[in-house]
């Protein structure tokens, strides 16, 4: 039979619980026939002390011990009564005695040359002598047997009876013991039932599954914890489906482009001239660009993208970039601003291919979704040991919400995926990644222009 978690908990506190019981009563048991025994010792000894007193007292009257001599009921007696110094026993009482006295253990009486006056002749190994004095005399022998265990019945039945109620007691503490487990059990297991229904709920692809942290412990944290997971699982599955559909849309777009030119051509619709075979070849290098971009992408998540570091001035690359999307801002009649101080001269260790792989991502975004008839501004400053590199541009702006989402993959500002207002591509999250991987950072920020400012910063490589 499989147990579940509450069984197991409960069997668990109940051990526990057993063991406890039975070491407290079995402690309890030598703790209690130990401190009996001591007790009944330290009783007899007052008594035995009370006894040679008699004795004494009763010698003292008689001059010898004739009065004893094989009077084993007197001494019976004796031994008995406790007789009391005030009433010494010269006598034997013909009355009975009234009320209950326990005996004392076996005793034999000795006079001063160690004769047997009353009592058993032979004694055990143990046995000890107490000496009976008279004025500085010795007039005799008390030999006793220390108690080693109970052998009167109403000392055992007091023992017995105590033993029997502490195993009672032990009985009725396990009873209490279970009962308290199973509400332990029940109670503890309670955040642990419901987080496992979370969890199953969550395994079957319910993203939404959220879990009430109710205490601040270990039990709560983990609650903490798995809302976290579910949220993150959340936003994942979110960022796949959108970005499977953006995939969709950004590879449909330049193929059904190909298809309807090809189509149109076959047709005869369409003259295949240069221009007509340029147009194809853009939307091919259009296409080619974005499974690269993709490609690189994935290498960069693995980290498995190649990086070649080399200490150069990253100004001559950016003008390379720059020099080679004149002709597109030129169409577009977007004005371009190059801010960069004469001779700057400042050196970074970087990857050439990779830094003029950045600059075209971010020069294709400024193109791509500028305004035509607006304005570029490029930019390079330094700051202390950091080097700065801006790009900014006019309307259209990006409201300041979607600014810290604008690197992910595939995001875009509107949801109509619509490439001429809200593409972004995964240009973005590449330059991220590559600027990343230098050791700078990347921004986004609304620019002073109108439109989206793209601030870039690098470690300066000291000379």
């Amino acid at each position: 039979m499989k147990l579940g978690i509450t069984s197991k908990l409960f069997f668990a506190i109940l051990f526990c619980c057993v063991v406890v019981a039975l070491a407290i009563g079995a402690a309890s048991r030598l703790s209690f026939k130990q401190g009996f025994l001591d007790y009944v010792s330290q009783r007899d000894a007052q008594r035995l002390e009370t006894l040679k007193s008699s004795l004494v007292e009763s010698y003292r009257e008689e001059g010898s011990w004739g009065f004893l001599h094989g009077n084993e009921r007197l001494w019976r007696r004796l031994a008995r009564a406790e007789a009391r110094p005030d009433r010494p026993p010269q006598r034997p009482d013909p009355l009975p005695h009234h009320g209950f006295r326990l005996p004392l253990p076996p005793l034999t009486l000795l006079d001063a040359e160690g004769h047997v006056v009353v009592g058993s002749p032979n004694w055990q190994p143990d046995a000890t002598r107490t000496a009976l004095q008279l004025d500085g005399r010795r007039i005799g022998w008390l030999v006793s047997v220390p108690v080693s265990r109970l052998t009167n019945a109403a000392d055992l039945r007091f023992q017995e009876g105590q033993l029997k109620a502490g195993w009672l007691f032990a009985v009725l503490g396990v009873l209490l013991a279970a009962a308290v487990a199973v509400l332990l059990a029940r109670f503890m297991l309670v955040p642990v039932k419901r987080l496992a229904s979370a969890l199953h709920q969550l395994a079957t692809g319910d993203y939404s599954t959220r879990v009430q942290a109710s205490s601040r412990d270990e039990l709560g944290q983990l609650a903490g914890d798995f809302n976290r997971l579910a949220r993150v699982l959340e936003n994942n599955e979110q960022m796949r489906r959108h970005f499977m559909a953006d995939i969709s849309h950004e590879l449909r777009t330049p193929l059904a482009v190909l298809r309807g030119e090809l189509e149109a051509m076959e047709d005869g619709v369409r003259t295949p001239t240069p221009e007509a075979l340029q147009s194809l070849q853009a939307e091919v290098a259009t296409l080619s660009k974005l499974v690269d971009d993709l490609y690189e992408l994935s290498l960069a998540d693995v980290g498995a993208l190649s990086y070649r570091m080399e200490v150069f001035d990253p100004v001559e690359v950016l003008q390379q970039a720059l020099g080679a999307f004149g002709e597109r801002l030129q169409s577009r009649s977007i004005a371009l601003e190059i801010r960069i101080p004469p001779q700057a001269g400042w050196m970074i260790e970087a990857d050439p291919q990779r830094l003029l792989q950045l600059f075209n991502n971010l020069l294709e975004n400024a193109v791509r979704y500028t305004d035509p008839g607006g304005h570029l501004r490029v930019g390079v400053s330094r700051d202390g040991d950091r080097l700065h590199v801006d790009f900014q541009d006019s309307e259209p702006g990006v409201p300041a919400e979607a600014l810290p989402r604008l690197f992910e993959r595939l995001y875009r500002v509107e949801s109509s995926r619509n490439r001429a207002s809200g593409g972004a591509g995964p240009g973005l999250a590449l330059c991220r990644s590559i600027v990343e991987a230098h050791g700078g950072t990347i921004e986004a920020r609304p620019s002073p222009l109108g439109g989206l400012w793209i601030s870039l910063t690098f470690p300066l490589r000291t000379r």
